[in-house]
């Protein structure tokens, strides 16, 4: 992986981050709340969950 390819990736990631709250400023805000009710441990694992679906996902396109 070049250096283009990175940062055409993390260009793709602000897009696609960037459409919930264009789309749906109230959704996003709701999805934000519950977030914060959340304690430190349920986020740290939907964070790990994250990070292994996209190493697994990165692995397969490889």
């Amino acid at each position: 992986m070049d250096g283009d390819t990175f940062w055409q990736a993390l260009a793709l990631m602000l897009v696609i981050e960037g459409l919930m709250p264009l789309i749906s400023p109230s959704g996003w805000r709701g999805m934000f709340e519950q977030i914060l009710k959340l304690g430190n441990g349920q986020i740290r694992f939907f964070g790990l969950c994250s990070i292994g679906s996209g190493l697994i996902l990165l692995a397969l396109l490889a």
